[in-house]
């Protein structure tokens, strides 16, 4: 609430924009518990037997019953899918048939174990992924999940049981659930149930009791989920409150970060954090701060670092890649600039003494910054098998065959400069030929790197000594001075070798990044620039290529949203055989990647990118990586994305550029046809008063049968000439906004009557019926302007339908509004006509042999909007058409004392 005791107008905002998400999203319930048996599967059985009591669709989509006589007992009456058989290693196994829930589309589906792994092949990984779908299809779903599922809880139910659990599941899935129901049973219960046998057969029962049922890890079990649902039900109650303003919010928000790096205890702490973070309530983001030292990982461990990012997002974190020099001022200057309040980082796993000569970053960030730090303890198990220094190189502890050479190098330039300078000792003195060493030094560390050029340093020591210091071809020294100077030397040399290597590679890095900034200035400029859809995917599919050495294709959907391929990298019919529409077109309809390195269909060989724009998707971008690892490296990822971005903005453009084309274009047609109707109009206003009339003055006198019929015949013409032209006057008056409404309270039988008289004519050859009610309200319209409605729309339904059909009208109230109705039993309207009817100069399929021009209709809606109601038209289901029209109701004035006398006389 604000400090005047107001609402807070975003907070409401949000709350009315997550209601309006909600509420054509299916609902989730959770039937919780500490450890299998406890009953959730029959909580949940008995949950639904209700539902479906008092008349809910409930379908059971899987259900696991593990043999237990009283579950299945459950499942009498109930509504059961058939599974999906697949075939995996020779057996055929049951699995939920997502299609089949899809198209049977019941009020409530029941689908066990929700944490449950698909085969392979499956169209995503795990069940809770096809339960999203059946949620984002308006389903309502029903399931079971044991606290061990829970991602962020996964390694303190290992610690526990001693046993690690492979399936689970992101902790935004039980947080977003709309309701969680606890499933809890005591220990010494459930271990008698087990004894009975009425968890699992007597032989497995036995054998669980000894392990993982052990009544301390059941104890500590149901701590955990009783805990977990505290939590949930506790951010509950602080979300009613924020809802209904009961008391005042605190609007700054903690935001908590996470240091992730290479080491194996990197998923523990992410896990801590994800804890943490639910427990504050906090936002939390995970950061991978990339040095020149990380740069050469070896493979493995930039993998682990890639998926230690990819479970921080799944739990929940926004995850970042930063590079820079050193650790902590890279994190620190993060940190301040997203306003972070607590920082979580691991245990140095290093010695005391080794932290006292190197400060670990969690001993520099703690000095650096001013926040709350929490470090989280290692795993001696873990820690006792990881490298105390990362592996130099460029994926691979071995060396190259190019710093194989770069040792040879260094032996061949050490000897050359011992050649070289053995014949000039006697000129030139010993600290010039100390000089030649160190610049061979340099020469090799900026050609092969750290490795060759410390090689070098060493040999430069050694070849010094041998040749060139007293007493020569010997590495005995006669003057103790010499001792310094090799090892100030060969200190020299080290710290020159190193320099030169780290700079040179840094050199690497930064030409690397400098071609991929450079790649994306190159493409936004083209992008910018271009014209066409046409020109944007060409440029866009080509660059993509190149850059990540891929074949690439673009999707873009048609009118119907349905993808069509449009181009390709490659011009050959390979990877166009590869592509799955299917894949694209659920990446398409779910605003989320699916395919290569995703959580849907992760066994597809071409990744699908939505091509997110700011209003909308535009498309899909599918893409075959030579090497899966040129895209999913961090920056790599985040250039693909960009580029995605990039073409989906340029096609967004280019989408509204033609709309606003085609807007202009309509607005001076638009203006030259009125300027055009107006003229033409007033034209021949003036000739067909004379017509008339004169035609009228014939008429007037005797004339033999052919003559009268001519006569006649004459000023019919004359008449609907006159017709068309007063619908032109009248359309460009509405159009230029110079009608002005003469509106009085009135009743709209009367209107009705006239416009039946005034059409008797024309409705000679139809039975005309009237269906208004005794006690319609007085309403306040323009009698002349909506008796023109009427009658347009009796001539429409009177030309148009066979005779002898019946025409009727009605009227009635509905809501706020009168509904006044013309219906026949004619051909009805065209598909796909029941908006465009209304527009100018639109006539039906049906209409080419009938006079008019096609502005009754038109003339109609200009009017009926003039008066704030609306006007529609639609098919019949027993044939024909009716237009509709509603005009509000308001509030009548209210009759005097005095004036009731009156109308009483």
């Amino acid at each position: 609430m604000n400090n005047d005791g107001r609402p807070d107008p975003d907070a409401l905002l949000e709350k009315v924009q997550r209601d309006e998400a909600q509420a054509t999203r299916g609902k989730l319930k959770v039937f919780f518990g500490a450890c299998p048996g406890v009953g959730k599967t029959y909580a949940m059985l008995n949950a639904a037997r209700i539902l479906r009591n008092q008349g809910v669709d409930v379908v059971v989509g899987i259900v696991e019953t593990h043999g237990r006589s009283e579950t299945a007992h459950l499942l009498e009456g109930l509504e059961y899918l058939p599974p999906k058989m697949v075939n995996y290693q020779g057996r055929e196994l049951r699995e939920f048939d997502l299609d089949a829930a899809l198209a049977r589309r019941p009020a409530l589906m029941l689908v066990d174990e929700l944490a449950h792994s698909n085969l392979a092949g499956s169209r995503h990984p795990k069940r809770w992924q096809d339960v999203e779908e059946l949620l984002a299809a308006g389903i309502d779903v029903y399931t079971t999940v044991n606290v061990q599922h829970l991602e962020s809880l996964n390694d303190i139910v290992g610690g526990i049981t001693g046993i690690i659990v492979r399936e689970t599941l992101p902790d935004r899935i039980f947080e977003q659930a709309d309701d969680v129901t606890l499933v809890d049973l005591p220990a010494d219960e459930l271990l008698q149930r087990m004894k009975e046998g009425k968890v699992y057969l007597p032989q497995q029962a036995e054998s669980a009791i000894r392990n993982f049922f052990r009544k301390g890890n059941l104890i500590a079990l149901r701590e955990l989920a009783l805990r977990r649902t505290a939590d949930r039900v506790d951010a509950q109650m602080r979300e009613y409150r924020a809802d209904q303003s009961i008391s005042q919010v605190w609007q700054a928000k903690e935001r908590l970060m996470v240091c992730v790096g290479p080491g194996e205890d990197s998923s523990r702490l992410v896990r801590s954090a994800a804890r943490l973070a639910a427990s504050l309530h906090a936002d939390w983001l995970a950061v991978y701060v990339e040095t020149p030292k990380l740069l050469r990982l070896s493979e493995a461990r930039r993998d682990r670092v890639f998926k230690t990012l990819r479970l921080a997002q799944e739990l929940g974190a926004e995850t970042t890649s930063l590079s820079g020099a050193e650790l902590a001022p890279t994190l620190l200057g993060y940190a301040q600039e997203r306003n972070v309040s607590k920082l979580v980082i691991g245990k140095s796993s290093r010695s005391m003494l080794a932290r006292l000569l190197r400060p670990s970053p969690a001993d520099q960030l703690a000095s650096q910054i001013d926040m709350d730090v929490y470090i989280v303890g290692h795993d001696p198990e873990q820690s006792a098998h990881e490298p105390a220094f990362p592996t130099l190189g460029l994926g691979s502890a071995a060396p190259t065959r190019e710093k194989q050479a770069g040792y040879a190098w260094a032996v061949v330039a050490c000897a050359v400069t011992t050649l070289a300078t053995a014949g000039l000792v006697n000129v030139f003195d010993l600290a010039n030929v100390i000089m030649l060493y160190l610049l061979v030094v340099v020469l090799i560390s900026i050609r092969f790197g750290r490795g060759p050029g410390i090689f070098a340093s060493l040999l430069s020591v050694g070849a010094f000594d041998f040749f060139f210091v007293d007493p020569r071809l010997s590495f005995t020294v006669a003057d103790t001075q010499y001792l310094f100077t090799f090892a100030l030397m060969l200190v020299v040399t080290l710290v020159i070798s190193n320099l030169t290597a780290s700079l040179h590679y840094q050199a690497r890095v930064a030409r690397y990044r400098e071609r991929r900034a450079e790649a994306l200035f190159e493409a936004g400029k083209v992008l910018s620039s271009a014209l066409t859809a046409g020109q944007i995917i060409r440029e866009g599919s080509s660059r993509l290529a190149g850059i990540f050495q891929s074949q690439v294709a673009i999707l873009l959907p048609d009118s119907h949203d349905e993808l069509l391929h449009l181009f390709e990298s490659d011009h050959g019919s390979s990877f166009l055989a590869e592509l799955d529409l299917g894949v694209a077109q659920w990446a398409y309809d779910h605003q989320e990647p699916a395919g290569l390195g995703t959580h849907t269909l992760p066994a597809n060989r071409v990744l699908y990118q939505p091509l997110r724009a700011p209003m909308r998707v535009r498309g899909v971008l599918a893409i075959r990586p030579s090497d899966p690892h040129l895209i999913f490296q961090p920056e790599q990822q985040r250039l693909l994305e960009t580029f995605a971005s990039q073409i989906a903005l340029a096609l967004e453009r280019v989408h509204y550029v033609e709309v606003a084309q085609d807007a202009l274009v309509n607005m001076e047609a638009e203006r030259l046809r009125n300027s055009l109707l107006s003229a033409i109009s007033h034209d021949l206003r003036t000739p067909l008063t004379g017509l008339l009339g004169l035609s009228a003055a014939l008429a007037a006198r005797p004339q033999d049968s052919v003559g009268t019929e001519l006569v006649h015949a004459i000023h019919d013409q004359a008449l609907r000439i006159n017709a068309l032209v007063i619908n032109l006057l009248d359309m460009a008056r509405l159009q230029a906004g110079g009608v002005t409404l003469n509106k009085h309270w009135q009743p709209i039988e009367e209107v009705i009557g006239s416009a039946l008289r005034a059409c008797s004519e024309l409705l000679v050859t139809h039975q005309v019926e009237t269906h208004l009610p005794r006690d319609l309200p007085l309403v306040a319209f323009d009698a002349m302007m909506i008796e023109r409605v009427l009658c347009n729309l009796l001539d429409n339904a009177a030309k148009y339908t066979p005779v002898g059909t019946p025409i009727v009208v009605s009227a009635a109230l509905r809501g706020e509004a009168l509904k006044v109705s013309v219906a026949d039993e004619g051909p009805g309207l065209p598909e796909g006509m029941e908006e465009r009817i209304f527009d100018k100069f639109t006539r039906g399929e049906r209409e080419s042999s009938r006079p008019g021009v096609g502005l009754g209709l038109a003339i109609c809606r200009a009017i009926v909007q003039a008066h704030g109601g609306r006007i529609r038209a639609e098919n019949r289901a027993e044939g024909g058409a009716i237009f509709s029209f509603t005009l509000p109701l308001g509030t009548p004035p209210e009759v005097s004392a005095a004036d009731a006398e009156t109308e009483e006389i």
